[in-house]
C-alpha cells in the first residue's frame, strides 16, 4: 500500500528554519526515488529536492532546485522509511506547500525532477515565510 505522510510544516520569520518529515510506508521507501516538491498560488509545481533510498555515493546523486542549494538539505533515514528536508536560511520566496512524492520503484531518480516521474503523492504541508 502507498502511503506518504508529510509533517512539520509551519510559520517562521525569514532567515529561521524547519524541517519537514516524509514518512513512507516500506513498500514505497524501498529502492525507490523519493522527492520534495513545492507549489505556490499561482505558480507551477516545482521539484526541490530528490534522493534515492538504495544510493549509497555520498550524496553524488542527490538533486536540489537551484534556488535551494545551500539552504536545503535532503536526507533519508531507512530504518524509519522517513526522507527529511532540513530547510535553513528561509526566504519568503520559500512560502508554498510542500509536498512528498515517491516514483514508481526501482528507478534512479531522475536528473531532473518532473511531476509526471512521481507517482504518488502525499497530503502536503504549508510553509510559511515571513519577512
Amino acid at each position: 500500500q502507498v502511503q506518504l505522510v508529510e509533517s512539520g510544516g509551519g510559520s517562521v520569520q525569514a532567515g529561521g528554519s524547519l524541517r519537514l518529515s516524509c514518512a513512507a510506508s516500506r513498500y514505497t521507501y524501498s529502492s525507490n526515488c523519493l522527492g520534495w516538491f513545492r507549489q505556490a498560488p499561482g505558480k507551477e509545481r516545482e521539484g526541490v529536492a530528490t534522493i534515492y533510498t538504495d544510493d549509497y555515493t555520498d550524496g553524488g546523486r542527490i538533486y536540489y532546485a537551484d534556488s535551494v542549494k545551500g539552504r536545503f538539505t535532503i536526507s533519508r533515514d531507512n530504518d524509519k522509511n522517513t526522507v527529511y528536508l532540513q530547510m535553513n536560511s528561509l526566504k519568503p520566496e520559500d512560502t508554498a506547500m510542500y509536498y512528498c512524492a515517491a516514483g514508481p520503484g526501482g528507478r534512479w531518480c531522475p536528473r531532473y525532477p518532473t511531476s509526471s516521474f512521481f507517482g504518488y503523492w502525499g497530503q502536503g504541508t504549508q510553509v510559511t515565510v515571513s519577512s
